[in-house]
């Protein structure tokens, strides 16, 4: 009995020690965006459903909710945002060319339209995420108009 609890002690120690280190915050400007807004012109109601939903994980801002303090929870999102970032971030939208912005915006629509964006386990957290189905119809109309727009662009050149 007596190595279990100088385990737990030892473990408990490991703890509070741990909350002393994290990974670096994703805590840049939300104006990154801007380029993405501008290019893609999304209506208001849209534009906040991003806000709302992508922008946490998809771009160079991500509000953090108290948790995040919390080792180990802050590294579990840390690596959440990352990964995000890898597959989209509209932080860097003119980084990307147009073929590739046309691919992008087809992926968001269609991970949209099948529940598949926002993910459960960031709406778990953010009940603003969550999607009612007029607007995931509205992501979906906006991402399809933008789509063709690019389409009809990469057709030209």
């Amino acid at each position: 009995m007596k190595i279990l609890k100088k385990i737990g002690i030892v473990l408990l120690i490991l703890l509070v020690v741990a909350q002393f280190f994290g990974p670096e915050k994703n805590e840049g400007d939300l104006t990154s965006v801007n380029a993405f807004i501008a290019e893609t012109n999304p209506p208001k109601d849209v534009q906040e459903i991003l806000k709302n939903t992508c922008f946490d994980c998809h771009s160079s801002n991500t509000r953090y909710p108290w948790y995040s303090n919390i080792t180990p929870v802050n590294f579990w999102l840390a690596d959440h945002v990352k990964d995000g970032k890898k597959h989209l971030d509209f932080s860097n939208w003119n980084s990307y060319n147009l073929k590739r912005k046309e691919h992008k915006i087809d992926e968001l629509h269609e991970e949209v339209a099948k529940g598949e964006m926002p993910l459960n386990s960031y709406t778990w957290t953010h009940a603003d995420a969550r999607l009612t189905p007029e607007q995931v119809e509205a992501v979906v109309a906006w991402g399809k108009k933008v789509q063709a727009d690019y389409k009809q662009q990469l057709s030209v050149e």
